[in-house]
């Protein structure tokens, strides 16, 4: 492991990664391969736990960003004593709102997010896992808040600010990096000691891009079950 990313989640992780990647230190784990693979999400569950094999959890990555990875920072810096850290930051009110329009919305949110998971959960026990790490995740974090401290009341962005005042606390700051995307190629390249790519940093993962991604695998897995139980029906 040669990067560790401590950012939050909606802080351009996505970018990061591909970002990272590009540099030369891929596979970047990210909360996209366990979206990919839930059979995953069990062995982070374990982590939560304190039962964590992190060699073989982000077995041939270089870099990891986004949760789950990030969740775990205070561990990884240890595990992995000569990984550099990259804090990748955004403004408090922006954060709180993106988190509105995605994750928060996601568990609590009057949205279609919201009521497709839900169904989604009842038909797969893999999504309904994935769920409750997730929960489990933010609520142990102390991030989300409640539904009455969701977007708008200002706590989610005092968090995530209290949050980032730690980690550059935590972190020894010559392995540290804080980064936004605005800040562009330079500052990144040289804290990995990299050449400058001669193409524009990407950008990926919009607030949009999230809930189409939900909806489409949410509609997905309902109609397999659907067309699982016409079979069924048919076959008696």
């Amino acid at each position: 492991m040669k990067v560790i990313g401590a950012g939050l989640p909606r802080t351009a992780t996505l970018t990061q990664k591909v970002a990272l990647e590009m540099l030369g230190f891929g596979p970047c784990y990210h909360m996209v391969n366990v979206l990919s693979n839930l059979d995953l999400a069990p062995s982070w569950q374990e982590a939560l736990e304190g039962k964590s094999n992190w060699d073989e959890l982000f077995l041939g990555s270089q870099a990891t960003v986004d949760w789950p990875g990030a969740f775990f920072y205070r561990d990884l810096i240890d595990v992995y004593p000569e990984a550099k850290v990259l804090l990748s930051v955004r403004g408090g009110d922006t954060w709180e709102r993106s988190m509105g329009e995605t994750i928060w919305g996601l568990f609590y949110g009057e949205m279609v997010i919201h009521d497709l998971s839900n169904a989604w959960s009842r038909v797969d026990p893999k999504w309904a896992g994935y769920i409750t790490l997730m929960k489990s995740m933010w609520r142990k974090s102390g991030l989300l808040g409640s539904e009455a401290e969701g977007p708008g009341t200002g706590a989610m962005a005092k968090a995530m600010e209290r949050y980032n005042e730690e980690v550059k606390r935590t972190v020894p700051a010559d392995r540290l990096l804080v980064w936004a995307p605005a800040d562009g190629w330079g500052p990144l390249c040289d804290f990995l000691e990299v050449p400058v790519p001669e193409v524009p940093l990407p950008h990926l993962n919009d607030s949009v891009e999230f809930g189409d991604r939900i909806v489409d695998a949410a509609m997905g897995a309902l109609s397999r079950w659907r067309d699982e139980g016409a079979q069924v029906g048919a076959a008696r």
